[in-house]
């Protein structure tokens, strides 16, 4: 299962009672955006984040694969691309930016459906990595799903009929197991095939506990693609003090694998942190992309 999020506005309704999904192949220019020929990426079973005017407003499942047709939605004739889907329509929208603080973070750096002020990017279909999923399906469930207790169910007959017709929520449980299960699975393998790489000791410190270490992503998997994402040369290992400095961009390493400190760490603390500006890590080749795309995106920058 992969995730997206498509922006819909005034073609919502339509496509929601139609049950599709549909995009025109070439814009006004006769070019074909991005966010446009993303389309032809989903798969049956694909997980779809509705979003109208800044809120979430349903999920739907792809129940094909993307293909080549008339528009469903009017009778212009237009080609494009469409799929069928079934819409999970929520009691409560979610604002995106009333919760940009917990999504802003997960936000990948290219191909971001959202703005830094939370406001929708101009586009149709944007990916969603899974870790942004998850929260998206944390937070519809905490706003559309009610535990009752026993004896609240006991009095509301009215509660108990909704909840028998409700088929959100297994949705949205299903989804977001999807989404963990491939996020565990890949970060194992993805750790398995780095240890040897880094001889099984932090690559900075040499600590060789194997639960101090850590399989730092390089580039991290928001923003990854699904090769990168196992590519063990993106990353290093790193005991857990090192791999937090790495992963919040305090310290980075250029080409050659000389370490570069963050101007926001004082240099009377480098001790505490055992970081020295003399430190490099024994990188090989493969490496060297993933360091400097983490140097440039990811570093807080030398003073």
């Amino acid at each position: 299962m992969n995730f997206y999020i498509v922006m819909q506005g005034r073609t919502y309704d339509e496509a929601k009672e139609k049950q599709v999904v549909w995009c025109s192949i070439l814009d006004s220019s006769g070019q074909t955006p991005h966010s446009w020929e993303r389309m032809k990426e989903v798969k049956k079973g694909d997980a779809i984040f509705h979003c109208v005017k800044g809120e979430i407003v349903a999920i739907s499942i792809a129940q094909e694969d993307c293909y080549e047709g008339v528009n469903p939605l009017d009778d212009s004739g237009t080609v494009g691309n469409l799929f069928s889907a079934d819409y999970e329509e929520l009691m409560v929208p979610i604002s995106v930016k009333e919760h940009f603080d917990e999504i802003q973070p997960l936000l990948p750096i290219k191909y971001s459906p959202f703005q830094h002020n939370g406001d929708g990017n101009q586009g149709f279909l944007y990916p969603c990595n899974e870790m942004f999923a998850i929260k998206l399906l944390e937070l519809m469930s905490d706003a559309n799903i009610y535990e009752e207790n026993e004896e609240q169910l006991e009095f509301a007959i009215g509660l108990i009929a909704q909840k028998e017709r409700n088929t959100l929520a297994p949705v949205l449980i299903e989804a977001e197991a999807e989404a963990k299960v491939k996020i565990r699975k890949g970060q194992e393998k993805f750790k398995k095939q780095l240890l040897p790489l880094w001889d099984d000791h932090c690559a900075l410190c040499g600590i060789s506990l194997p639960e101090l270490l850590h399989a730092s992503y390089s580039k991290p998997w928001k923003d990854a693609t699904n090769e990168e994402r196992l590519d063990p040369y993106n990353g290093i290992l790193l005991c857990r003090n090192h791999d937090a400095l790495y992963d919040n961009g305090y310290i980075a390493f250029d080409g050659t694998g000389k370490i570069h400190i963050s101007s926001e760490i004082d240099r009377i603390d480098y001790g505490k942190y055992d970081i020295h500006e003399k430190m490099r890590v024994a990188r090989v080749e493969e490496n060297k992309q993933y360091f400097k795309w983490h140097k440039r995106e990811v570093f807080r920058g030398e003073g």
